[in-house]
């Protein structure tokens, strides 16, 4: 445990949610938080060469006007993000944190995760970005790349915030399934919160195995774990467990371990994080 954890915000309605998450997490945690707002190059660029964008004859004094509104777009993108950081500052100031830093940086998004990850316990992202399709429910790709880089568990927050009493662990007894219930079993933040590990598949003393292992690693820990065992597809299934039963946190590992690590995260996991109207710790 660092005692630190890493909010991302930028200017989508996620933001506030970001936020919230993190003021809870650093409740249980007395984590200090530490925002940051990522201008992308393009957004943070100030004056560049746009001779190659001008056709021969051009004016000079249209090339001096492009560059001077460039300039501008720049100065623009820097005010903006100093009041998205400050504004997220003061919510999380009216929440009692009282150890909040802001960071704005420019450059790329995941070069400031990998750089800073290393003194950090979590990450907090929004499950969508500011240009993300609603519409088609797509996810941030933002939030692909970090959930693919991050070597730290990635706290993917809901639209909206609820505090969190009722945790789902999905658990099918791979790497990163096994990594999310050791760091439950030894994380503070999950202290008094009603635990259910869950696996999809068959009834089989195997299976049942798994889960009395990851019962009794929750339990080594000082938690309290009941554990569930359900056939189907894992898609179906633990969707439909988080909606009939209320849950308000779903942990999981990002990769399935029958499943060979590509470039994309897990199949199940995408749908989660795309489907769930909770939030969704994710583990690597």
């Amino acid at each position: 445990m660092t005692d630190k954890i890493i909010a991302l915000v930028d200017g989508s309605i996620y933001s506030k949610s970001v936020c919230e998450n993190a003021a809870w997490i650093a409740g249980r945690t007395d984590a200090a938080i530490e925002l940051f707002h990522v201008l992308g190059r393009r957004e943070a660029a100030g004056a560049s060469d746009l001779s190659g964008s001008i056709a021969l004859g051009a004016r000079t004094a249209l090339l001096e006007e492009l560059s001077s509104l460039d300039e501008q777009r720049g100065r623009l993108a820097q005010k903006r993000g100093r009041a998205i950081l400050d504004d997220a500052e003061a919510l999380l100031k009216s929440s009692g944190m009282e150890t909040v830093t802001t960071r704005l940086r420019n450059g790329d998004l995941l070069e400031t995760v990998s750089e800073f990850e290393t003194g950090a316990d979590m990450i907090v992202i929004g499950k969508r970005g500011e240009a993300a399709d609603f519409a088609k429910l797509h996810l941030g790709s933002n939030l692909e790349r970090i959930v693919r880089a991050a070597k730290k568990p990635i706290f993917v927050v809901a639209r909206a915030f609820r505090p969190i009493k009722r945790v789902l662990v999905a658990y099918d007894g791979g790497v990163s399934a096994m990594k999310a219930v050791d760091h439950i079993a030894r994380n503070r933040l999950f202290s008094g919160l009603d635990i259910t590990v869950l696996s999809v598949g068959q009834d089989t003393d195997e299976g049942r195995k798994r889960l009395e292992d990851a019962r009794l690693t929750l339990t080594a820990g000082g938690h309290e774990a009941t554990t569930d065992l359900v056939p189907g597809q894992p898609e179906t299934v633990i969707s439909k467990k988080v909606e009939s039963e209320g849950f308000d946190l779903l942990v999981m590992g990002a990769y399935g371990h029958s499943r060979v690590r590509s470039l994309i995260i897990g199949s199940t996991t995408t749908e989660m994080v795309r489907s769930c109207k909770i939030p969704i710790l994710l583990f690597r």
